[in-house]
């Protein structure tokens, strides 16, 4: 198991929600046991599925972008250095108004797993 990852050397691929995915470390591929970090792409004009885990909380934190966020009940900005975190079973998505690619850093605990996205 790697204890590293490279993000130019991480193939990408689309969650249930719609997103796209570079699992920077997971436990089915690095030395870690509890947790996931991925950093996610939302292309502008795009808003990802409303979504929750049943088990896992989530943080996010943006790295490049704006968006809109939905947490539950709230709806709220969210830019470059904003983290949220997100409680299991709570509904979110995220929108990009764009004109650019939103880039959000995605912890998971435990670790991101399909079969734990329950789509709305």
């Amino acid at each position: 198991m790697s204890h590293r990852s490279k993000l130019p050397e991480v193939v990408p691929y689309i969650t249930k929600d719609g997103s796209e995915i570079r699992e920077l470390l997971h436990p089915n591929q690095h030395a870690v046991h509890q947790q996931s970090l991925a950093e996610a792409v939302i292309p502008a004009g795009v808003t990802t599925l409303l979504h929750r885990h049943e088990i896992s909380e989530e943080i996010y934190h943006v790295t490049r972008g704006h968006g809109l966020m939905t947490l539950g009940t709230e709806r709220f900005a969210i830019a470059v250095g904003d983290s949220i975190a997100i409680a299991p079973g709570t509904p979110h998505c995220v929108h990009n108004p764009g004109p650019e690619p939103l880039h959000i850093l995605c912890c998971c605990a435990p670790a991101y797993a399909h079969a734990d996205t329950i789509l709305l």
